[in-house]
């Protein structure tokens, strides 16, 4: 087993803490299996395995019916003797109320206690009022570009060879942990995106016209790293002779994003120092859904850099936003408590990096500004700008 170690420092940072630690994050993501390396962490450390208790809610051994008192009996006739236990609670979104369960276990018995979910009702903006202030949100995200050179150090390719297959392929860890080609690889991708939209989206929230919703999905995958706006989807619809309310469409939105599907970004007026409501961009969980969705194309590499640069800024624990500063566009603007970067993103030097330069050389303050690139001969630094190769600046620890 590779451990992401990422999230195996987070987990011991907040180990006995009385908090309940929620993992969510895109089915597949590799939640499953930072609980499988969190059990054998404990066991290494001497927690006994019968104090370690294991419980995945898509698992058949459990009724469709289950309810949250069924879930904490369930649990809590394991507990047969004294001492601490550790509670790894896989996919518990499945069950109806499981915070009320949860909650009554963190109240009532000695435990240390870990969630995963595919749904975003786990994490802060949706969570109910039953764990308020005793839970700690962990966002788990497909591999970084770091943890794919981990799983491919057998490989025998360079860190740019890898690079190449990382924006290809993705990082979902099943395509990594093999040696798939492209069309294997968008077929397995395929298949956790249509378990995702069936079990997480369509059947949860009774889509009637699957062709209508998947058609704004391709919407969304083709304006990947493009502002836009629900109204310019409706309007969209509307030239192809389809119909759809601006309602409907904010719906979809919503959920795809609970799903983990897409990621909204919001824009930043520098000037006004303000997050703007309109115009938002969104990015794809990872950029294999693109390829998968559309087929690979070289001319659509440049967006899905963005994609890539986003994930690596919001793994690293920033807030991102898109920068707008007047009539000029910045690809992130990253903020972390007191800190703040200023990333532009672009496939080529010499002829984009000119703009891009400048966009940033107008922000008359002093925090970090990057242009990072694909191409090869990306260094150096330009009135205080760096250009940095998007290799170097994914394997940064900080920036």
């Amino acid at each position: 087993m590779i451990i992401r170690s990422q999230y195996m420092k987070l987990l011991k940072t907040y180990r006995d803490v009385p908090l309940v630690k929620i993992l969510a994050g895109i089915r597949r993501c590799g939640k499953s299996t930072i609980l499988e390396m969190l059990r054998d962490d404990l066991q290494k450390n001497g927690v006994a395995a019968d104090h370690i208790i294991s419980m995945c809610y898509t698992s058949e051994d459990f009724d469709d019916g289950m309810t949250d008192k069924n879930m904490y009996e369930g649990i809590k006739t394991q507990m047969n003797s004294g001492g601490r236990y550790y509670l790894l609670l896989d996919e518990v979104q499945e069950i109806d109320g499981w915070e009320k369960a949860v909650n009554s276990l963190l109240e009532n018995t000695d435990t240390d206690i870990y969630v995963t979910g595919s749904n975003s009702k786990l994490m802060s903006s949706e969570i109910s009022t039953y764990l308020t202030g005793r839970y700690i949100s962990i966002p788990v995200y497909t591999l970084s570009f770091a943890e794919y050179l981990e799983f491919k150090k057998q490989s025998g390719l360079s860190t740019r060879e890898l690079l190449n297959e990382y924006i290809r392929l993705g990082g979902f860890p099943i395509v990594a942990l093999s040696s798939f080609d492209e069309r294997a690889a968008y077929q397995i991708v395929e298949g956790i995106y249509n378990s995702v939209i069936t079990s997480d989206i369509t059947k949860r929230h009774n889509i009637a016209n699957f062709d209508l919703f998947n058609r704004v999905v391709r919407f969304i995958v083709e304006n990947v790293g493009k502002t836009f706006s629900a109204n310019a989807i409706v309007k969209f619809l509307k030239s192809e002779g389809r119909s759809l309310s601006v309602e409907a469409v904010y719906n979809y939105l919503n959920w795809l994003e609970k799903a983990f599907v897409i990621y909204r970004c919001q824009r930043y007026d520098l000037q006004g120092k303000s997050v703007l409501k309109t115009q938002v961009k969104f990015y794809l969980a990872d950029s294999s859904l693109k390829y998968c969705i559309m087929g690979f194309n070289p001319k659509s590499i440049a967006a899905m850099l963005e994609n890539i640069v986003y994930f690596e800024l919001r793994r690293k624990g920033y807030d991102v936003y898109i920068g707008k500063n007047e009539t000029k566009e910045i690809n992130f603007v990253a903020v972390r408590r007191d800190e703040r970067i200023y990333v532009q993103v672009c496939r080529r030097l010499p002829e984009e990096s000119d703009r891009e330069v400048a966009n940033l050389l107008e922000i008359k303050d002093h925090y970090p500004k990057y242009v990072v690139t694909l191409d090869e001969l990306a260094a150096g630094n330009i009135n205080g700008v760096k250009i940095v190769h998007l290799a170097d600046f994914l394997l940064e620890d900080e920036y």
